[in-house]
C-alpha cells in the first residue's frame, strides 16, 4: 500500500492507494499554524491513523510547497507552510519510525500525470500548476527531475520574458524580487488585470504572458507536452489561444507544443506523492 500526502499551507490531504492504483482512503485536515511542534504531531497522527485504518503498513510521499535542501535537509520556499526553515523529514521519519520520501507539490502533480494522466506516454513532460502561484515540475521518461539544488521546473520564479515598458520591472514577488512570472500569469494576477483593464483586455494580455513565458520553457527544455493544473486550468481558451502565439516567442520555425488538462486535477498531488514509491 502506498499513502501520498499533499502537504498545503491551508489543508493537509491524504490518499491510500493499494497495489493495482486503486484509491483505498481519503482525507483532509486544516493544517495547524499555531507552530511547527504542533503541526508535526498533527502531520504524524494524521498519518499513522490513516494507516490502521487502512489496514496495512504504507510507503509515505509527501508533496508540499518548496523542498526539502539536499544538503541541510530543511524545507525551503514553503513560506506558507509551518514547516518552512525545518528539518522536517528528519522529524517525521523519527516519529514515524521509518523513511519518508518528500518532493516539491508540482513535481508531484507532473509525475501523476505523466505516468497514467494527461501525459502518459511522453518522454519529457512539464506540468504548471496555475493557481494562487506558478509552480512547475519535470518528469524525464518517467523520472522525476529534481535537479542539484532540487530546483528543477521553478518556472515561476524567473523573470516574465520580453517585458513591456509599462510592465517593467514587474510587481514584486514574495520571493524579494520583481517581475516573476508568477506575478503575471497566476490567478491574483488575473483577477487584479480584470479589475484595471476589463476581462476581454485582460484575458488577451494573459494569453500573451502565458505563452511568453511557455516559450522560455518550450526553448530550454521542448517538452513533449505541457500538462495545466490549478484553478486556472479550467479556463478553456488557454488550449486554443496559448499554442497559437507560442510560435512569437519560440526559438523555431514550426512550434506544434500541446497544451493539455490535466486529466486527475486536484487527485494529482496524492497521487503524485504516493508514485515517489513506485520505483
Amino acid at each position: 500500500m502506498r499513502m501520498g500526502v499533499d502537504l498545503g499551507g491551508t489543508k493537509i490531504e491524504l490518499a491510500v492507494f493499494d497495489d493495482a492504483g486503486d484509491e483505498r482512503l481519503r482525507r483532509r485536515t486544516a493544517t495547524p499554524h499555531s507552530g511547527y511542534d504542533e503541526a508535526l504531531h498533527v502531520l504524524a497522527d494524521f498519518v499513522a491513523d490513516a494507516e490502521k485504518d487502512a489496514g496495512a503498513p504504507c510507503t509515505v510521499g509527501i508533496g508540499m510547497p518548496g523542498a526539502v535542501a539536499p544538503r541541510s535537509g530543511r524545507v525551503f520556499n514553503a513560506y506558507n507552510t509551518p514547516f518552512n526553515g525545518r528539518r522536517l523529514k528528519q522529524d517525521l521519519e523519527q516519529k514515524l519510525e521509518r523513511e519518508v520520501r518528500f518532493a516539491n507539490d508540482a513535481n508531484c502533480f507532473a509525475l501523476s500525470e505523466a505516468t497514467d494522466g494527461a501525459a502518459k506516454g511522453a518522454a519529457v513532460v512539464f506540468g504548471a500548476i496555475l493557481g494562487t502561484g506558478a509552480g512547475g515540475g519535470i518528469v524525464v521518461r518517467g523520472g522525476l527531475l529534481e535537479g542539484h539544488n532540487a530546483l528543477a521546473g521553478e518556472w515561476g520564479h524567473t523573470p516574465l520574458p520580453w517585458m513591456t515598458r509599462d510592465e517593467h520591472p514587474g510587481p514584486p514577488c514574495y520571493c524579494g524580487r520583481s517581475g516573476c512570472i508568477e506575478q503575471f500569469v497566476a490567478g491574483p494576477a488575473l483577477n487584479r488585470e480584470i479589475a484595471a483593464r476589463g476581462e476581454e483586455m485582460a484575458n488577451e494580455l494573459h494569453e500573451d504572458r502565458l505563452a511568453r513565458a511557455f516559450s522560455m520553457v518550450v526553448n530550454f527544455l521542448d517538452p513533449d507536452v505541457i500538462v495545466l493544473g490549478g484553478g486556472l486550468s479550467n479556463i478553456q481558451r488557454l488550449y486554443t489561444t496559448v499554442p497559437r502565439l507560442l510560435p512569437k516567442y519560440v526559438y523555431s520555425q514550426t512550434v506544434d507544443t500541446p497544451i493539455v488538462p490535466a486529466k486527475h486535477g486536484d487527485a494529482s498531488g496524492v497521487r503524485g506523492a504516493a508514485m515517489l514509491w513506485a520505483a
